[in-house]
């Protein structure tokens, strides 16, 4: 029989009985790994070229199962230590002020594929990254409303959707401490481009926390737990850890980190996706967020020699930039690449620390173009 718990917040009984993460592999991928990628899709390269990525588009990743909610019987639940516990349906919430905010998201395994050896989950690339208009209502003035009692330390968030993971059966949960949460820019979001969320990002309702990786964005939201003690969630806790190994707490993962991706240029082939284009002057484009402010340099390199970008000032707090470089082809294979800077002074990274979770890669990307005349 597996271990069971209602609410991840609650002390795990059952952890010390659950089995270890498999080990990383150097092997193919494996029929779980596929499975993985299947339900789980991430953005071709391609749609770098869209400001805002188009909700078929955007990278999407679903722990358990999509769940199905009726918008008329949902509700939102704000309890445990608050003055005022509240019961908000979606009309509640539309009747608020509207915020609509460009936000760029990343899942926090994006690149893990790339990693040798391999830490099995979702065999991320590159392109589980996008950037949407959300719209909903600022959280931090309903945790007024409900009020936040003073020893709240807490807030766990929590989703409708639910399964197993390390065999302890759960809803999917995280928690922000008050601070984190009462941020003026973390949204109640129900919209999604001007249009209800897609089921798969979160239908009624999910949190929005900008900055951070994906995996702090609860969707299909539920409930809103405040505590008077430290949190103990299983998806802050058992995983989105940088660590080295299966006994290793290491740190937990919360902001984006510096990053840059260049837009594929010239035409690929169908299987092995190399580029060819041809010989002349050309526009390479891309795009570069963080989650510590702005990105302030883009250098660009062909063939390992670095130059400077032209980089578009943000059109959001927490959206990405665009920038671009002019490059005179000539004919033969060359090697592209591009890292970006942050206002933190935050470099990407030449080579890639391995981690194993495989979380927070965000080494300089390179590609290989074959130049034709």
């Amino acid at each position: 029989m597996r271990a069971k718990i209602s609410t991840q917040h609650r002390p795990h009984r059952h952890e010390t009985a659950a089995p270890a993460p498999n080990p990383p592999s150097t092997g193919p991928l494996t029929a779980e790994e596929l499975e993985l990628a299947r339900r789980n899709h991430s953005a071709p390269l391609e749609a770098l070229r869209w400001p805002l990525t188009p909700p078929g588009l955007h990278y999407t990743v679903v722990h358990f199962d999509i769940p199905y909610l009726d918008p008329e019987t949902w509700r939102l639940r704000i309890h445990g230590a608050v003055e005022h516990p509240l019961e908000l349906t979606l009309s509640d919430l539309r009747r608020r002020p509207r915020r609509t905010a460009a936000v760029t998201l990343e899942c926090a395994g994006n690149g893990r594929g790339r990693l040798e050896p391999r830490p099995p989950s979702i065999p991320w690339d590159t392109g589980a990254v996008g950037t949407a208009e959300w719209t909903g209502t600022p959280l931090a003035p309903i945790l007024e409303e409900a009020g936040l009692a003073a020893e709240a330390v807490d807030l766990v968030f929590t989703g409708a959707d639910r399964g197993v993971q390390a065999g302890l059966e759960q809803d999917y949960a995280r928690s922000l401490t008050a601070d984190e949460a009462m941020d003026e820019h973390v949204l109640l979001a129900y919209e999604m481009g001007g249009q209800p969320l897609p089921p798969q990002h979160g239908f009624p309702l999910r949190l929005l926390v900008p900055g951070w990786y994906g995996m702090a964005s609860v969707k299909w939201l539920t409930s809103i737990e405040v505590l008077d003690r430290p949190a103990h969630t299983f998806q802050n806790e058992r995983t989105y850890r940088y660590s080295q190994g299966a006994e290793d707490p290491g740190e937990p993962v919360t902001r984006m980190r510096v990053r840059s991706l260049l837009v594929p240029p010239g035409l690929p082939d169908f299987f092995t996706r190399r580029r060819s284009l041809d010989a002349g002057p050309i526009m390479l484009r891309g795009r570069a967020w963080s989650g510590e402010g702005p990105v302030v340099r883009v250098e660009v390199a062909i063939d390992g020699v670095w130059t400077d970008a032209h980089v578009e000032p943000p059109t959001g707090k927490h959206a990405w930039q665009e920038f671009s470089v002019v490059w005179v082809a000539v004919p033969g294979p060359h090697t592209l690449a591009s890292r970006a800077t942050d206002a933190a002074g935050r470099v990407q990274p030449l080579e890639q620390a391995w981690t194993y979770q495989g979380m927070g890669n965000n080494a300089v990307q390179e590609m290989t173009v074959e130049v034709v005349a």
